[in-house]
This record gives structure tokens, sequence and C-alpha cells, in this order.
């Protein structure tokens, strides 16, 4: 398997990405090949201080980097050999086998969707967002890719969300639920009362509309909404964990009493705290695309890139994208058969 690492968008420089993809080259002997793509002089100086001398690693100079702060598509315009587009451009060149990259979300999906193309069928790429909970790991997309959406783009998503939660997280049978403002059928906005009515109809085990209640409760394996709402749920969520545990810390410890209290719960909290931990989910893939994209946390550390690029690896030999093809495929062909069906008023 050939991987494509782009080294140079994440927020802790290239060498932090390096360390990973050591970890990467050191635990996952199905890798063949690692290319690492960026500024030369800067990835020789950061592989000379970590000491990765491995065979299988490879570099391809690509002299711009496409910020954070960058526009998508003005940046990819004026920064034509950023290392993002340089490593799209392999994985369409047939050079790799999967993308991993921390850098520029926008930029990522952008030069993906343009490059790759989209899955036969399929309209839009989702940004698919693993997130834990006490009872089980569910699915959240589109988790930032597409602001505004159409009921059959929900379809598509859900269809993926299904897909990956099978095949990738071993939930045999994924429970699909549509973001809403109640579980009713009546109750939501056009979007997701249409949508509502297209997965009815095809073969996922659709439990209908789910309230955000239900995220944390162990109701759900994949939650599908439009990417604005995804991002806002997800971001929300990244930050409710971080304040739950600074509020948390600053509680056990504001005396004596407390602090012993906190002692004999050591163990669980660091658990607890090992199960959110956002380093321990690697990247986020790009679904959708005639390619495999891995989209890591712009902080990611070392072990956050080792695990994207395993999930790149599972992408890859779980044939991610054949099965979405062929059940995209089998549900649109499901839909032309049957007479459509109008959604129901929307009620608040």
């Amino acid at each position: 398997m050939r991987i494509v690492v782009d080294v140079m968008g994440g927020d802790h420089g290239c060498g932090v990405v390096l360390d990973g993809v050591k970890l990467a080259l050191a635990n996952i002997p199905q890798i063949t090949e690692l290319h690492v793509v960026g500024r030369e002089p800067e990835i020789q100086a950061a592989l000379a201080k970590n000491g990765c001398r491995d065979p299988r690693l490879r570099i391809v100079h690509a002299s711009e980097v496409l910020t954070m702060e960058d526009k998508p598509v003005v940046g990819l315009r004026k920064k034509k050999d950023c290392s993002i587009a340089r490593a799209v451009e392999m994985l369409k060149a047939g050079k790799g086998d999967a993308l991993v990259s921390p850098g520029n979300t926008g930029g990522v999906v952008t030069a993906s969707t343009l490059r790759l193309r989209t899955i036969e069928h399929v309209d839009r790429p989702a940004i698919a967002t693993v997130i834990p909970t006490p009872h089980n790991d569910f699915v959240l997309l589109d988790a930032g890719a597409n602001v505004e959406c159409k009921p059959h783009h929900l379809l598509d998503f859900a269809i993926m969300g299904s897909v990956y939660s099978r095949e990738i997280l071993g939930c045999k049978k994924p429970r699909v639920g549509i973001l809403s403002v109640g579980t009713e059928p009546t109750k939501g906005n056009d979007l997701t009362l249409a949508a509502f009515q297209l997965c009815r109809q095809v073969d996922l085990n659709f439990l209908g509309n789910v309230e955000g209640h239900d995220l944390f409760a162990g109701h759900v394996d994949v939650v599908v909404c439009d990417g604005f709402t995804g991002n806002i749920v997800l971001k929300t969520c990244e930050s409710l964990a971080s304040a739950m545990f600074g509020w948390l810390r600053r509680e056990l410890t504001s005396n004596l009493q407390r602090q012993l209290g906190a002692a004999l719960s050591k163990g669980a909290f660091r658990t607890i705290k090992r199960r959110m931990d956002p380093e321990n989910f690697g990247g986020a893939p790009l679904l959708g695309l005639n390619g495999n994209v891995i989209i890591a946390h712009g902080g990611a550390r070392e072990k956050s890139i080792q695990l994207a690029i395993q999930q790149g690896v599972d992408a890859i030999k779980n044939q991610i994208n054949q099965v979405i093809h062929r059940e995209v495929t089998q549900a649109k062909a499901r839909l032309a058969s049957t007479p459509a069906q109008p959604p129901a008023p929307a009620t608040a």
C-alpha cells in the first residue's frame, strides 16, 4: 500500500508530522511506500533530527504551503505548487493509494474534489468524524465540507456513513438518524423532511429523526446533517469536553478534601480522558471521492498522524470506495423504481 502524506500544513510544523510518519512505518507493515510531500530542505532537517531512515520513505518536493489563513480556492489558484495540491495530484496520477493531510481543511476538500472527482452517483463528498460516547462511537457527517445541501446529498451521506460504520468501525447493522429538532416525522425543516422520506425508502437501518440529546445516549451509530450544522456540533463537542475537564480540575483541587476524593477517582478520570482524547481517533475521512483522503486535525501530534495513516490503510484494505459505489448505486436504482412520496408539512 502506497501512502501520501502532506507534511506542511499542521500547526506544529513538519517535524511532528514526520514523527508520526516514523511511528506509522514502524507499526504498519502493509505500507510498501510512504511519500512525504513538502519543502525538501525542511523535511530533510526534520528526518535528520528524528533519525528515520526507512527505505520505504520517499520525499516529494513542493515549494509552497497552503496556510490556514489562505482561502481554499484563491490559495490553490495562487499556490499551484503547494503541498496539498501536489499530494492530491499524486493520488490522481495513481502514485498513491491514500492521502493524509493535517493542512487547511477547505483546501484539502477543494483540491480533492476538483482533481479526484466524486464516486459515480455521489454528488458531494462528506467529512465523516467519529465521536465517542459512554456507550459507542458514532459517525457524524457531514462535519464541514458542504455548508448548503439538498435532500439527496443527505441520503448519500447516510449511505456512506453506514458503510463506514460497518466496514471500518465494525458495527454490524449501523443505526442511522437525521439530526433534527424532534423525533417525529413531521419535525424539521424542508431539507430534513425531504431527506427523511428518501432515507426510509432505501436499504438502511433508518431510525428516523434524532435530537441532540440522543447523540450521547447510545441510540444512534450514524448521524446525518448538512456541513453547517455538523461543524457546529463537532466544535461544540470539542470545546465542551475541554471546558468540562478544566472545570473538573479546578473544582477537584479547590480544597484538601476534594483533592483526596480526586486522588481516589484518578483512574476513572484518566479512562474518560483517554476515551475522549481526539489524538486517539486519527483523522476524518473525506468520503465519496475516487480516492482515499484522510483529513487530520491541524493540531494533530505524532500518535494522531500514525492513526490517520492507519485509517488510510484500513480504507484501502476494506475497499471502502467500491462498497460505497455499490450501495449508493443500489439505493438510487431502488428510488427510481419507487413512486415519490411528498414530505409531511414541517412543524417546529
